[in-house]
């Protein structure tokens, strides 16, 4: 799923691409896509496009007041045209969910793999007016997200601290690999309950924080949409390397998997030694 650092790219690179530009078109080629009907797509034909914005995971594109926004989930992605193909999207089993055209022949599909459909695009006035976008927690990357605002937000929350990470309404923006490598930089152990956290865990915690994300947000800056997943990937030091050794210490990255994601740590870095089991069986493998 791309997360905060990976939308930043992109953000960037279509505020860069679309200056100037003005919508040509919009074409659904999946119907549950699209999760609003006033105003209709067809309102952003002819307008400019006068800004692109994150909240959170969501993109959106302001256009002359009337917004595009959309959130990739787990499997979406934006692939970009300097030439848009001539034939027009239209419903069928391929992966296209969404084009926009614009006015200088350019233009971009929404696209998601597999069968589990979660991308989701709105046509708005406000992005208050999407519901995920209204329930977002603060931005991590904002300067008044203070050493003491995130000790306010996660103090407030209950139970283990890879789910405060991901939790939109606490964080905005964080999913399953960046809490993963956030939790490897602070060694923490994913199954850490918020309350027993002291300051001492709050303070490298919010330090591995700013840290990672910034440093991935670099990474991602000024690369276009075909180039950011691989950036993202690149980057990452446990998530998606189980097997593999740790850069820090040189133990192996494990592994704990769940019904529908896994989380990877290192045991030496974050866990005392100890190999974390599925908590669906026990806590610790014995």
């Amino acid at each position: 799923m791309p997360e905060l650092p990976e939308v930043t790219g992109l953000v960037d690179f279509l505020a860069h691409r679309l200056d100037g530009l003005a919508v040509d078109s919009l074409e659904l080629a999946s119907i549950t896509v699209l999760k609003t009907y006033d105003p209709p797509p067809q309102a952003l034909a002819g307008l400019p496009v006068d800004a692109v914005r994150r909240h959170g995971k969501f993109v959106d594109l302001d256009c002359d007041g009337t917004h595009l926004v959309f959130h990739l989930a787990k499997a979406g992605w934006l692939r970009w045209y300097e030439e848009a193909p001539a034939a027009t999207a239209r419903p069928g089993k391929g992966p296209i969910a969404l084009r926009v055209r614009f006015s200088d022949g350019s233009g971009f599909d929404l696209t998601e793999a597999g069968t589990r459909k979660s991308l989701a695009a709105y046509v708005v006035s406000d992005p208050a007016q999407v519901p995920g976008v209204a329930a977002l927690g603060p931005d991590p990357m904002t300067e008044d997200f203070t050493r003491e605002r995130f000790g306010e937000v996660v103090r407030a929350q209950k139970g283990q601290i890879k789910g405060v990470l991901r939790d939109q309404r606490v964080i905005a923006g964080i999913g399953n690999a960046y809490s993963d490598e956030i939790l490897h930089a602070a060694r923490l152990s994913p199954f850490a309950l918020v309350s027993s956290l002291d300051d001492d865990d709050l303070d490298l915690l919010y330090d591995a924080l700013r840290h990672v994300l910034a440093e991935a947000v670099e990474a991602a800056s000024g690369k276009p949409a075909a180039e950011l997943k691989d950036a993202k990937r690149a980057g990452m030091r446990v998530h998606g390397r189980t097997g593999e050794t740790c850069p820090v210490c040189g133990d192996v990255v494990r592994e704990v998997s769940f019904a529908d994601r896994s989380l990877q740590y290192c045991a030496t870095c974050q866990t005392g030694g100890k190999p974390l089991a599925d908590r669906r069986s026990s806590k610790f493998l014995k």
